[in-house]
């Protein structure tokens, strides 16, 4: 069975739909759990117009806020909280291997074309994983 899982978290309202899997899935398996939220770099062409550093970093501070409440609302240790910048499939899979994970668990809310089936990126993470992937369907 699973010893160490890995949650993806886009930190959106939905996130509390997920939770309860990944609190289910861990309860189940009795597996490690690290947390890991992914901030997309903001377009270099940005910076020169809209003082984007500073809108990035209020970003990234907000993420380690947020991943910190989840953590402690998961009892996940703050070393096993991971707020990266770049972009979210490579960073989540870099992260995975990392820590270890055998199974990733991402939220998936796609709505069109191939991305109504899984969302683009649980479907890259899926594709690109070399471990098992959980993608959770959202409500719509």
């Amino acid at each position: 069975m699973y010893k160490h899982i890995l949650f993806a978290t886009d930190l959106t309202d939905e996130t509390d739909y997920i939770i309860t899997k990944v609190k289910g899935m861990r309860d189940f398996t009795s597996a490690k759990l690290s947390l890991v939220h992914v901030v997309e770099p903001l377009p270099g062409y940005s910076y020169a117009y809209l003082g984007v550093e500073d809108i990035e970093g209020q970003l990234i501070e907000e993420a380690r806020a947020a991943i910190a409440r989840l953590g402690e609302k998961l009892s996940v240790s703050g070393s096993q909280q991971f707020v990266e910048v770049g972009p979210t499939k490579s960073k989540i899979l870099t992260i995975a291997e990392s820590v270890r994970a055998d199974l990733i668990i991402c939220g998936s809310h796609g709505r069109h074309g191939l991305s109504l089936l899984l969302g683009s990126t649980a479907n890259a993470i899926l594709h690109g994983a070399k471990c098992d992937v959980l993608t959770v369907r959202l409500p719509e």
